[in-house]
């Protein structure tokens, strides 16, 4: 149990030292170690995230060494984005299934087993996160460009696209996290001059499309929605207002969106993916906490950020290993044990969490 300064700054130092013990010889970060069903794989939004968070925290050759493992998968697999862009443009697109896959095996391969894989918000993070370890240690982008151009034409031909969400849900709909993680993506890759021409201008034109999306159809009564044309919320709208900054902290949707987070997702400190969750119960998810406190302290109130942080902290272990969710206040306990006989415990460690720990306390640490 974490329960004072110096429990927190070992937690701390451990999720450093375990991300970057874990993390391939080439760059790939696995999701979890030893959980059945993620094990041996990296994904392109969990993957990028960790790297945001060690990069933030220091280590700085770690994160490079992920954003090198995402150029060279985008450049083993560029004949498939390029297919995927030629039959947009051409009025057919591809199937879900001929999309790039939301994670790949540490060599960048494609996975051998059925996952929920058409994803796009990955793609757009990855971009991101990318400019954002750049620019935080003066490193050039330029070598990131080719793949950065790679990215930006898949996603401005398939932006708008329905795909799984984050939670590898619900794959008829626009997302709202998505869109924002796209949105992010493609403001960073033109602001770092990592294209231009027409492609940054189509780059800036999508952006422009998704801010218009966002504000007609993936906002109701004051915040944003899971999927465009559902009220539902989900834990993942806050990294909206950080830390990927696709709201201004200060805009009423943002306020909005935090407050009914707060309000609807929140309890006891901890945040749940979203009211009709069944995976393992519908517990709370440290990760999610932490973007709730990422957010909290964009929009000034440092206190609220802290104590997201001291929850999220509390979750491990003795061991000192943050679990993907906690299993106190579940949703619905019907469904724990299906989820149990299906592939075992709970992911723990999960590299995610651990990550955005990380970043949470940075965050914090720089507001003093």
């Amino acid at each position: 149990m974490v329960s004072n300064t110096a429990d927190l700054d070992a937690l701390l130092a451990h999720s450093r030292e375990l991300i970057v013990s874990l993390q391939d010889e080439g760059g790939a970060y696995p999701a979890s170690p030893t959980f059945s069903a993620y094990k041996g794989y990296c994904w392109f939004r969990d993957g990028a995230f960790i790297a945001d968070g060690v990069s933030s925290s220091g280590e700085v050759a770690s994160a490079t060494a992920f954003f090198e493992w995402c150029a060279m998968v985008l450049d083993k697999h560029r004949d498939r984005i390029r297919a995927v862009v030629a039959a947009a443009a051409a009025g057919t697109p591809l199937s879900g299934d001929q999309m790039l896959p939301a994670r790949y095996t540490f060599t960048g391969e494609l996975g051998e087993d059925y996952w929920w894989d058409f994803q796009l918000d990955g793609y757009g993070t990855w971009l991101w996160a990318l400019v954002e370890h750049c620019e935080r240690h003066g490193i050039d982008v330029s070598p990131w460009r080719d793949a950065a151009e790679l990215t930006v034409d898949y996603l401005v031909s398939s932006w708008d696209r329905p795909c799984f969400d984050w939670w590898e849900e619900n794959s008829a709909h626009v997302h709202v996290s998505t869109l924002g993680c796209i949105a992010a993506g493609l403001s960073a890759a033109v602001d770092a001059g990592l294209v231009d021409g027409d492609r940054a201008a189509r780059a800036s034109e999508t952006r422009t499309r998704i801010d218009r999306v966002l504000a007609d159809e993936g906002t109701v009564d004051g915040h944003l929605t899971k999927w465009l044309g559902n009220p539902a919320l989900d834990g993942s709208l806050s990294a909206l207002v950080a830390p990927l900054r696709v709201l201004d902290a200060d805009s009423p949707v943002a306020i909005g969106t935090l407050t009914a987070v707060e309000r609807e997702l929140a309890v006891d400190g901890g945040v749940h993916r979203f009211r009709a969750d069944t995976f393992y119960g519908g517990g709370r998810w440290p990760l999610l906490t932490c973007f709730l406190g990422l957010a909290q302290l964009a929009v000034g109130d440092r206190e609220a950020a802290r104590r997201a942080l001291d929850w999220a902290a509390a979750t491990a272990g003795n061991d000192l290993m943050l679990p993907e969710q906690v299993e106190e206040h579940l949703l619905d306990e019907s469904f724990r044990q299906e989820w149990l006989d299906r592939w075992g415990t709970v992911a723990t460690p999960l590299l995610w969490s651990h990550a955005m720990l990380l970043r949470l306390a940075v965050e914090i640490e720089e507001t003093r």
